[in-house]
């Protein structure tokens, strides 16, 4: 069965990168990220057009080329955590998050009982097909089941001391464009609201062992973050690393005397 590399880096305490996936419905892309080197992909059934089937697929190909698949749901509902999980996510992202009470019992569905509320409906290529006793499964797969949690609200890190006490969060993740409009700074990723907020948080983590993470929208961004402390970091997306490098092309190309 699969082993979840990255959340084994994490509680190492290593920082991890990866990548998110929001428009381009191609197998390969995740090929692409294991290439480069990510640790981990992040497919997005929040925003843009992915259905169950295309990230199926999707997952399929990252296990296939040794790289984690994450999944963000679009919002906290049991059929989309559990059947997110049968097709094979080893992590589930869970946006737009306030309550303690309701994330409590968002959690529970990533683990089979007793530790939570996840039915089994195990279908075989989630297990290798191997032939493998009921109870190893569900050991093996809530041992290798990652929980992410995202803070996007001004509300949310207002409560963070609530929320982070909540059971079985392995990292939350900072989504910085939301936060700044919910920061009335709209796109100001470095303004000091919202740089200090973030490193409050940062700070909040550290204390309850949980790992810090963010989704900046480039490199230099990612980069500024990781020397702030975060270790879960989501560098920009598939469609923005493509125009990037295509942009670039043009440049040097148009530039030839």
């Amino acid at each position: 069965m699969r082993d979840n590399r990255t959340l084994s880096r994490l509680r190492e305490g290593k920082t991890v990168f990866g990548c998110a996936m929001q428009c381009y419905r191609s197998a390969e892309i995740p090929r692409l990220f294991a290439a480069a080197g990510f640790d981990y992909v992040f497919l997005d059934m929040e925003h843009g057009g992915f259905n169950l089937e295309t990230v199926q697929d999707l997952i399929a190909a990252s296990v296939a080329a040794g790289i984690t698949p994450v999944v963000r749901v679009a919002e906290l509902l049991y059929s989309l955590v559990a059947r997110t999980l049968d097709v094979g996510a080893q992590g589930i992202v869970f946006p737009r998050v306030e309550d303690p009470g309701e994330l409590e019992e968002a959690l529970s569905w990533m683990k089979y009982p007793p530790a939570g509320k996840r039915g089994y409906g195990v279908i075989s290529p989630l297990v290798d097909y191997e032939n493998a006793a009921m109870d190893g499964v569900m050991a093996h797969l809530n041992a290798n089941t990652m929980a992410v949690v995202q803070f996007e609200t001004v509300a949310a890190i207002e409560r963070a001391d609530e929320l982070l006490a909540v059971p079985g969060i392995d990292a939350i993740m900072i989504g910085p464009a939301d936060l700044s409009v919910s920061l009335g700074v709209p796109g100001q990723f470095e303004h000091p609201k919202l740089v200090s907020a973030v490193e409050a948080l940062v700070a909040k983590c550290a204390q309850r062992g949980i790992a810090p993470g963010i989704h900046p929208r480039d490199a230099g961004l990612a980069r500024r973050w990781v020397e702030r402390g975060m270790r879960f970091v989501t560098c920009g997306n598939e469609h923005g690393i493509l125009l990037e490098g295509a942009r670039s092309a043009v440049a040097q190309l148009r530039g030839v005397r």
